[in-house]
């Protein structure tokens, strides 16, 4: 039986076989890693034009409270993810993560205020233990509800213009809005978003239109379909979190100086503080620090450094202080990048460590993330 026969398949698999993708199991699906350009060039194109991703893969979920009421939903919400969800507008999307008992992440999402409902995308590899976690905390509460879309990201700087031949009001938005539209005659979601650090857009598609809309946006001189292999080295890049890599259950949100997305009325003293799982850790880390960091990390030379590579505070590897949890080569920044955790004593920028290949210490630079500078349009 052929291996990839038990993988699921996106609205768009049969688009990415035509268009010469070489197709490698990700997160239970069958997806393009490359297209006949290679990551290379399909990352140049999309931090110099527009790049097409399929994210179909991810799960999209709405959550709306029995009652009706936005309110309701939001503050079901609120007891599972640190983050201010009822002081979310309407029509603004906002980074989250489900926490455990434990401080630790389960997931990260993004959540859009949606009229009376909350509109959530989950990683395509936890989205079924999302959906029962959902469904065990909060289904009591709130109607959970699966949704059979397609998903793409056109990133780029020329993501607007292209985007705006379609639909001209799409120019206006602003970064992390969020808008109902018709593209080609389709009935579509728009998020001013994305996972590349370019300024650039999120599309969720009915699933039968997702050909039709993503075959229009393709024919665009300016726009080039880009697997996953350049969608990594763009939000590694960007100093995105890959979840699974550099955020799991062993990691908090602030060990992953990841406090910017946990807002002042969700904090100590704030006006809707704690009542979250894990909440006892991550309010005392908030005001005290995480003994540990996730951090940038510049390699010398031109050897990148990979993932699960141990990091040493001495040249003869005789002090292990961290590991890396994401790296590769920056394309954009001519050289190698990585991410991953160190002790606090560590963790300045500019502090000298060594990251272990193949039996050698190189030295590796702490480096503030990110490693490129985000085009997004606030």
């Amino acid at each position: 039986m052929d291996d990839t026969a038990a993988l699921k398949k996106t609205p768009l698999h049969a688009l990415h076989l035509s268009l010469g993708a070489r197709m490698v199991p990700f997160a239970g699906y069958d997806m393009p890693v490359q297209y006949p350009a290679g990551v290379m060039k399909e990352h140049l194109h999309t931090r110099a034009e527009a790049g097409l991703f399929d994210v179909s893969h991810m799960g999209q979920v709405i959550v709306k409270a029995k009652s009706g009421s936005y309110e309701d939903a939001a503050l079901a919400l609120e007891s599972l993810v640190p983050v201010d969800i009822l002081g979310l507008a309407e029509g603004r999307q906002r980074y989250g993560f489900f926490t455990d008992d434990t401080g630790c992440i389960l997931d990260d999402l993004m959540i859009t205020h949606l009229d009376d409902h909350l509109f959530i995308v989950v990683n395509a590899s936890c989205k079924e233990a999302d959906l029962a976690h959902l469904q065990a905390h909060i289904g009591d509460q709130c109607d959970i509800t699966v949704l059979d879309r397609a998903l793409i990201a056109l990133q780029g700087p020329r993501a607007v213009s292209v985007l705006a031949e379609l639909w001209a009001d799409v120019a206006a938005m602003k970064f992390m809005d969020v808008r109902h539209c018709r593209l080609h005659d389709v009935s579509c979601l728009v998020s001013r978003s994305g996972y590349s650090g370019e300024d650039g857009f999120e599309i969720s598609i009915p699933s039968d239109k997702a050909v039709d809309v993503t075959m229009r946006l393709l024919e665009h001189p300016d726009v080039q379909a880009i697997g996953l292999g350049a969608r990594d080295s763009l939000r590694l890049e960007a100093g995105l979190c890959l979840y699974g890599n550099d955020i799991d259950t062993t990691t908090s949100p602030v060990e992953a100086a990841l406090e910017w997305a946990m807002q002042k009325a969700r904090r100590g003293n704030g006006a809707r503080a704690g009542g979250f799982p894990g909440s006892g850790r991550i309010l005392s880390e908030l005001e005290n620090g995480a003994a540990r960091r996730r951090v940038g990390l510049k390699p010398e030379g031109k050897a990148p450094v990979r993932g699960h590579a141990k990091l040493y505070a001495d040249a003869e590897g005789k002090v292990e202080i961290g590991e890396v949890t994401s790296g590769g080569f920056g394309p954009s920044v001519e050289g190698p990048v990585a991410m991953g955790y160190v002790p606090l004593s560590h963790a300045a920028a500019g502090t000298l460590v060594y990251a272990e290949v193949r039996g050698k210490y190189l030295p590796t630079t702490v480096s503030a993330l990110p490693f490129v500078t985000p085009t997004y349009k606030r």
